[in-house]
């Protein structure tokens, strides 16, 4: 499994987290592994670092987000921010553009046609200012 799969694995298990918000992340991983396929370690990782820093990352999606508010983001594209972002701040081994990248790559996968480039500006605004 290469490391885009592993990447969609933990973005599958974050937009179930926002409908399961009560059930533990065990319990997740769990039904993820049972129904879809093996849980990679990678994307595990992904999944508990995106969730233990939640609260920073909406706080950067927030700051970057002109006149959208958290709970007004489509979960889908939420759940991808997320991701990248956890990517970009606590994963050294992935390339900023790489991660950006990868998320535009899921928003047209799983989003609509325009939110692509949504997620695009708001990683790349981000980006831009470190």
């Amino acid at each position: 499994m290469n490391r885009s799969e592993m990447r969609e694995q933990a973005f599958t298990l974050l937009f179930e987290r926002e409908f399961f918000k009560d059930l533990p992340l065990t319990d997740i991983e769990e039904i993820f592994s049972e129904n879809i396929a093996p849980l990679s370690e990678y994307a595990k990782e992904l999944f508990e670092g995106t969730v233990s820093h939640k609260e920073e990352l909406d706080s950067i999606v927030s700051t970057y987000s002109k006149d959208w508010k958290i709970n007004r983001i489509p979960k889908v594209n939420l759940s991808i921010l997320r991701l990248a972002l956890y990517e970009i701040i606590y994963i050294e081994n992935v390339p900023e553009n790489v991660a950006i990248n990868e998320a535009v790559e899921l928003a047209k996968k799983y989003s609509g046609k325009e939110d692509s480039a949504y997620i695009n500006g708001i990683l790349g605004s981000y980006s831009r200012s470190r």
